[in-house]
């Protein structure tokens, strides 16, 4: 008696048909493991497509900084209540979520390769002052006859840390640890993705109304785009 791995057994069969059956299984078993690697070839492409398209750590970490000292540009103490409020709670939630991406990727990547750094050991207290004073505006609102004034705070911390970042930290990283930025800069991406998923209305809404009526129509655009291609991206990664 010949068994198969399923319950049918050949008991009496000539040879030939045996032979034929076996043919069509392994057949079969072909067509699957085709199709199978056909949408793994599907899901390494769009990995490598996305791969293509982050930066890596270092360039992301001065695109944030570009972005935040744009945001610092446009602030005016005559602003609209409601650009003002749009703005600062802009700033507030990219700086929260730049903060936390180089506490857990970018400085322990950086502790392993580095001596010991006066500046790398205090950017993390440098974050704790940024997130007491995100936390005062978050507090107060655009009428509190403090709010510019804690603003231009945040502004002026935010600026002496980047200036440490940008002249020591990032030169520092793209000495000592070249072929790690890449692979730092996916992981920072996909991380990022999560932070800001349950914030992405927050985060589009204020974008939009930081900027004057026409600049936003744009504005809108651009976010409907960026969005929808990370969105296919990351959800044919899964």
């Amino acid at each position: 008696m010949i068994e198969t791995g399923g319950s049918e057994t050949y008991t009496g069969q000539n040879p030939e048909h045996i032979e034929s059956h076996i043919d069509a299984t392994r057949q079969e078993v072909d067509r699957t493991l085709g199709e199978l690697q056909s949408r793994l070839s599907v899901r390494r492409r769009m990995s490598a497509a996305f791969d293509r398209m982050t930066p890596d750590i270092t360039r992301m970490i001065r695109l944030d900084h570009a972005h935040v000292l744009a945001a610092f540009r446009r602030y005016r103490a005559r602003m609209s209540e409601v650009r003002k409020r749009a703005l600062v709670e802009n700033v507030c939630l990219a700086l929260e979520v730049h903060t936390q991406l180089e506490e857990e990727i970018f400085y322990p990547a950086l502790r392993q390769v580095a001596a010991a750094s006066e500046i790398l050991d205090k950017s993390v207290p440098e974050h704790e002052e940024a997130r007491m004073l995100i936390r005062s505006l978050r507090g107060t609102g655009p009428l509190d006859p403090t709010y510019d004034e804690t603003f231009r705070k945040l502004i002026r911390a935010v600026l002496h840390h980047v200036a440490d970042e940008e002249t020591v930290l990032l030169p520092l990283a793209e000495e000592l640890m070249p072929d790690e930025l890449g692979r730092l800069g996916r992981l920072m991406t996909q991380r990022r993705i999560e932070l800001l998923r349950p914030h992405a209305a927050e985060a589009a809404v204020t974008t939009i109304r930081t900027f004057p009526i026409g600049s936003a129509v744009a504005a809108a655009g651009v976010l409907a785009a960026g969005w929808l291609l990370v969105r296919g991206l990351t959800g044919r990664s899964h």
